[in-house]
């Protein structure tokens, strides 16, 4: 049991993390970098492909650190989950409804504020992203410290 949530712990933190990253350092400054339009259509179908596998990275994230905390008394898992949690809300609250609205755009004539909006769900990007990186980094302590 301890081996399989420690496995399962470090794997959906890292892939966790590694998806925030690289989505913060690649993909949001590639959408700024075409015409809207395509940014606008890009931006819908990629929800559609990722909506699913974050939300289960980020179950992961918090559960299985959440019971090595559990399993090994350990502070730094805890704080792993509670980063993750912190991805889930802030993803929930600030981005979702983001893309909600984006789905409704026009990709060819956005609302007038549509900037305003995507430099905000870009903020809400960066909290989840250092969140992301923190639960990762929080379980790669956890696990050093066993």
């Amino acid at each position: 049991m301890k081996t399989l949530t420690r496995f399962i712990a470090l794997i959906a933190t890292g892939l966790l993390a590694g998806s925030f990253f690289y989505g913060y350092v690649n993909l949001v400054p590639a959408f700024y970098e075409v015409p809207v339009n395509i940014h606008l259509i890009f931006r819908v179908q990629l929800m559609n492909h990722n909506g699913i596998t974050v939300q289960t990275l980020m179950g992961f994230s918090i559960i299985a650190p959440l019971v090595y905390a559990y399993l090994f008394r350990n502070k730094f898992a805890l704080l792993a989950a509670g980063l993750a949690l912190t991805s889930l809300l802030v993803t929930r609250f600030g981005n979702v409804p983001i893309n909600q609205l984006m789905r409704t755009w026009a990709p060819d004539a956005p609302p007038a504020n549509w900037q305003d909006l995507l430099h905000k769900w870009d903020n809400f990007n960066l909290v989840r992203t250092i969140a992301g990186v923190g639960c990762f980094i929080s379980m790669l302590i956890a696990d050093r410290h066993q």
